[in-house]
């Protein structure tokens, strides 16, 4: 079997910087094609996020980071009145491209402390210092990742079958991941992982993208439909579930993709552990609680059908959440860079940001 090292996360990048532009895989394609798309503007980045070119929590934080660095790299030469208008108006299209994944508004708000630190300086030195934030952001992001890997493998025990839920990888994040990121530290570690991976309907990020991923590393995948989850668990054949996270309430309701609050329940039907892997930038200490985290509420075409396909009459009245929500006391543990806090409260949250 292939260790972690030799990942997706260090063979096929999510994000890169290329020649003064941001580069993307189209994770709308694959795992039939590997296509990167070029952005160099905030414009772009904002409509690479909403037509979910990037996607998951994580990635798109990144994402936003670059967007900002690329709309002040096109506008060094204005004047300096028009640079501060024009880059108003690119943290507002970044801002509005999704709204559930807090990371999105944890990178913007980073980059508005750095640009307003940067007020007075000539406009190239302010873009230059952008960028710079920008790859921190992503060096942070990968870090981060790997210590959550190293705190919650221990969590898995040699042999374990892991049902995982949606993509939480190396493509939802700058490299790596969250959840699949537990799992690939437990294979460096030396057991034997198996994984269980949910389609995720509609948009199938865990039929095309986890199975792809875990392929790619040698770690045995089974993929299933996400209506037989509760049969596999029913006969013993789950020992505990992971997932990722777009965004957790101060009290550790968690926002994840939808079918994940199904899948805590059976979860905790079955006595299975149900752990959610985060890092802290997705954790919003703003909102008490999961009932008011917003959710993304997709277009019909989705479920209708996907790509040229069509299932589904067009008369049809459809409804598409792209998230739902787990309440924290589903939610056996919390995995974060700091550490696993276990059946999390808003006071053990609240200690990590001390």
């Amino acid at each position: 079997m292939k260790t972690a090292d030799a990942t997706l996360s260090s063979r096929v990048e999510t994000l890169r910087w290329r020649d003064g532009r941001l580069e993307l895989i189209d994770q709308r394609v694959l795992p039939a094609e590997i296509v990167y798309r070029s952005y160099d503007s905030a414009a772009g980045v904002s409509e690479g996020i909403r037509s979910m070119v990037v996607r998951g929590a994580p990635a798109i934080g990144c994402a936003a980071a670059y967007g900002v660095a690329l709309e002040a790299l096109r506008l060094v030469d204005r004047a300096k009145t028009e640079f501060d208008a024009r880059m108003a108006e690119a943290f507002t299209a970044l801002a509005g491209s999704r709204p559930t994944a807090v990371n999105l508004f944890w990178a913007l708000k980073r980059m508005r402390t750095v640009l307003d630190s940067m007020s007075s300086a000539p406009n190239p030195a302010a873009a230059e210092r952008l960028l710079a934030e920008a790859h921190q952001v992503l060096a942070e992001d990968i870090r981060n990742n790997r210590d959550m890997g190293k705190h919650g493998e221990k969590l898995l025990k040699d042999g374990a079958t892991v049902l995982t839920h949606c993509n939480a990888g190396a493509l939802a994040t700058a490299g790596y991941g969250t959840a699949l990121g537990v799992i690939r530290a437990a294979v460096e570690a030396g057991k034997r992982i198996s994984v269980v991976a949910g389609e995720t309907r509609p948009f199938l990020q865990g039929a095309r993208l986890t199975a792809w991923e875990l392929l790619q590393d040698g770690i045995p995948v089974t993929l299933i439909t996400d209506n037989m989850s509760g049969h596999l668990m029913s006969r013993g054949q789950v020992d505990a579930v992971i997932v990722g996270a777009d965004r957790v309430a101060a009290n550790g309701d968690v926002a994840n993709k939808i079918g994940t609050y199904m899948i805590a329940v059976l979860a905790s039907r079955h006595g299975i552990p149900f752990y959610v892997a985060a890092p802290l930038s997705t954790i919003d200490l703003q909102l008490p609680g999961g009932e008011v985290i917003p959710i993304e509420e997709r277009g019909p075409a989705e479920v209708r059908g996907y790509a040229d396909i069509q299932w589904a009459p067009l008369g049809a009245t459809v409804r598409n959440p792209a998230f739902d929500v787990t309440p924290a006391e589903l939610v056996t543990a919390l995995i974060t860079e700091k550490g696993v806090v276990e059946a999390p409260t808003a006071e053990k949250i609240a200690a990590l940001f001390r």
